[in-house]
């Protein structure tokens, strides 16, 4: 079964992502770290890299095309990333979509602890990226990143942790809401 987990920043996605992983025995592939591997390779911030990634499509260009590829070369494969859903649906690529949500106080709470950033550096940093991000997908793909409709099951993440995540999507997985 090939599954798409998105969500934005701090919402648990690669968490769930590998959790889901090891519970279904799936290989996971996490495209927001090779997204922040790029920016480092280049020296830059997350920020600073979705600046460059709204003068340059190719950057993006390059890691949706992976997503697809990928997609399409595998059947059973979990995929982070934020537009995976959107990509597959667009190219009629079955797979169950999972949206992780979350209030901006908890997911900026997150993103400060596993950067190790201050709660005003985090706020700052997340609301950039997540301007950048959609002002990108809507440009590149005309996709509004906003719209859930595309998903099969969404999961606010607030109160949960972890293993529940995992517990909430295997169950919309058995319950066939795909």
């Amino acid at each position: 079964m090939r599954i798409t987990i998105s969500g934005p920043p701090g919402s648990g996605k690669t968490t769930a992502c590998k959790k889901l992983s090891e519970a279904l025995g799936l290989k996971a592939v996490v495209f927001g770290e090779f997204f922040r591997q790029l920016a480092k390779e280049r020296g830059m911030t997350l920020a600073e890299f979705g600046e460059l990634a709204e003068k340059d499509p190719s950057i993006d260009r390059t890691i949706d095309g992976m997503i697809l590829d990928i997609a399409r070369e595998n059947s059973d494969i979990i995929l982070e990333s934020r537009l995976a859903a959107h990509m597959l649906t667009q190219n009629h690529i079955p797979a169950f979509r999972v949206y992780l949500e979350a209030s901006l106080m908890v997911r900026i709470n997150r993103v400060g602890i596993r950067d190790g950033e201050s709660y005003d550096e985090v706020y700052s940093h997340t609301l950039e990226r997540q301007s950048s991000e959609a002002k990108r997908y809507k440009m590149y793909y005309d996709i509004d990143i906003e719209d859930i409709s595309v998903y099969d099951l969404i999961v606010n993440t607030d109160d949960l942790d972890p293993d529940q995540v995992v517990e909430t999507i295997l169950k919309g997985i058995e319950e066939g809401t795909c």
